[in-house]
């Protein structure tokens, strides 16, 4: 009758170890999901901090232009094609096109 009852504990224990893998894997990818967002907002934010006077940017309204004045969270854009001269915030960037890159892809 022990022998039996062990038994049924053992195979009890056995099925809650492996739930408890199945309950820790969503934590395993949410914890990679918020480190790797992490990481691409690092690089975004080092990107934007190292703009320069001549980099062709983008803005999120859609506004391209060339990065004529740095400021600590704001860009001067000098827009085409009445040379506009426009303030916009950093954070407003969402896409860089430097002369060097666009060099690299005429070579092609």
């Amino acid at each position: 009758m022990m022998n039996g009852l062990t038994n049924v504990f053992l195979l009890q224990s056995a099925a809650g170890g492996s739930l408890g893998i199945f309950l820790l894997l969503p934590l395993i990818f949410i914890f990679a999901t918020f480190y790797f967002q992490q990481r691409k907002t690092k690089r975004w934010q080092e990107v934007i901090n190292s703009l320069k006077n001549g980099d062709r940017v983008t803005t999120s309204g859609g506004i391209r232009g060339i990065v004529i004045a740095v400021k600590d969270d704001a860009l001067h854009l000098r827009v085409p094609p009445d040379n506009l001269r426009l303030e916009v915030a950093k954070v407003s960037v969402t896409a860089i096109n430097r002369d060097e890159e666009e060099k690299k892809s005429s070579e092609k």
